[in-house]
């Protein structure tokens, strides 16, 4: 776990670098973006009772994943040492457990981070448990979702030029497909997934 921990830790620096080379002096809004992110994954679990509603797992769990690219961000402004972090991570991730109350969960998690302007891994391992999304994955979802970002502003996102349907597919379906055929346990699984990506897109019909 520790070892896939730090992965995460190192691809999340990137991809914050890619947007922002300086991106540890912005002060951006870690914080802010973990509760407006929380906000969206209640709509998804359902929470009304004037209307109709059904829980939609897959979306909550995809909103989890961004607030850990969000959470991971906040650690690393907190410490320079990523052993550190990760076995700190490893440590709490583990030991999370759902109230069972998964709305009463996301509210203590949202009030922790507003209150104190960081990332409560342990409340964010409660929600994991509540919605039974595992570490792996989180992992895969996360490297999956990185790597697609990285992808496409690699090939040409920013500008345009890049297109995300090819092959008839979109590139998310792509991913998908790709995901089930490597070994995500491989500690090159990011690079052998951005390698088959882009042998994939290149070999296209778009």
């Amino acid at each position: 776990m520790k070892g896939k921990i730090l992965i995460m830790l190192d691809l999340q620096d990137a991809m914050n670098t890619k947007v922002n080379e300086d991106w540890m002096n912005q002060n951006f809004s870690w914080y802010r973006a973990i509760w407006v992110e929380s906000a969206e994954l209640l709509d998804h679990y359902g929470w009304k009772w004037w209307k109709k509603q059904s829980l939609d797992a897959e979306q909550v769990k995809l909103e989890l994943v961004d607030i850990w690219h969000f959470g991971l961000s906040i650690l690393l402004l907190e410490s320079d040492n990523r052993e550190e972090i990760s076995s700190n991570i490893a440590k709490q991730i583990s030991n999370g457990k759902s109230s069972g109350d998964f709305c009463g969960d996301l509210e203590a998690f949202t009030l922790t981070t507003l209150e104190k302007k960081s990332f409560d891994i342990s409340g964010f391992s409660a929600l994991m448990s509540g919605i039974n999304l595992s570490f792996e994955e989180l992992y895969v979802s996360y490297i999956g979702k990185n790597v697609l970002n990285f992808f496409r502003q690699d090939n040409g996102y920013q500008d345009g030029s890049y297109k995300k349907v090819w092959s008839g597919k979109e590139d998310n379906q792509h991913l998908v497909e790709l995901v089930g055929e490597l070994d995500t346990n491989s500690k090159l699984f990011k690079d052998n997934l951005y390698v088959s990506l882009q042998r994939r897109y290149n070999e296209s019909s778009i």
